[in-house]
């Protein structure tokens, strides 16, 4: 256990250039104290006290803006990079080496039964604001980017990006048309355009229907 928790605390040194000592990161970092309250929580939910495991959960979302529900399960080095709105699913299974960032969701499409969040396999990186949404497996060193919405299985060795997530490289090739976070899709702006299109076209067909009456009229009038 004393391992595992040294471990949580390397893994914040390797990640983040900002940490500076030992002090600093235990009495500061309220993804680390997430982490250690989720594995306290998660070792009562083993052992089906369900109902304490899931007070320290809230003591611990209350305390660091982090939701992990104690039924999740996370391996050794995970780091959670500022870490304020992240959530993280009752049925999640995260590997070992996982890094994710703040706003990031792990959770379900609310379709599903049993198991129904995620697996994010080893060395896997989850950018801000990402959601991995249902009983899907994201691969080994992928990586998901900021913002994106992945409602499918990502291969092995991926980067994800765009809303949905699309695969844009595997295996440090390029797949398909490369998108930059610049260029990231956004569904609403596409729907507006969309109307915009559907009022134009309505407006130019009352402008005939306009014209042909005003023709009826004028040979009416002779």
């Amino acid at each position: 256990m004393f391992k595992t928790l040294k471990e949580d605390i390397d893994v914040i040194f390797d990640q983040d250039p900002a940490a500076r000592s030992y002090l600093e990161v235990i009495l500061t970092y309220s993804g680390l104290h997430a982490i250690w309250a989720h594995r306290l929580a998660h070792g009562f939910y083993k052992r089906k006290l369900f109902f304490i495991a899931r007070v320290i959960s809230q003591v611990s979302r209350f305390f660091t803006g982090i939701e992990i529900h104690p039924g999740a399960k996370i391996g050794r080095r995970f780091f959670i990079d500022h870490g304020m709105g992240v959530v993280v699913g009752e049925t999640c299974e995260i590997g070992d080496n996982v890094t994710i960032y703040q706003g990031v969701t792990l959770g379900g499409t609310g379709k599903e039964k049993g198991k129904r969040h995620p697996t994010i396999k080893d060395n896997v990186l989850i950018s801000t604001g990402a959601k991995v949404l249902g009983s899907i497996t994201i691969g080994e060193n992928s990586k998901i980017g900021g913002g994106s919405v992945v409602l499918k299985e990502v291969p092995p060795n991926s980067t994800v990006v765009g809303i949905p997530g699309r695969v844009v490289m595997k295996d440090g090739i390029r797949v398909g048309k490369d998108l930059n976070h610049s260029d990231l899709p956004d569904p609403v702006a596409d729907r507006f355009k969309d109307l915009q299109m559907e009022l134009d076209h309505m407006k130019k067909e009352l402008a005939e229907l306009k014209e042909e009456r005003t023709k009826v009229n004028g040979h009416s009038t002779v």
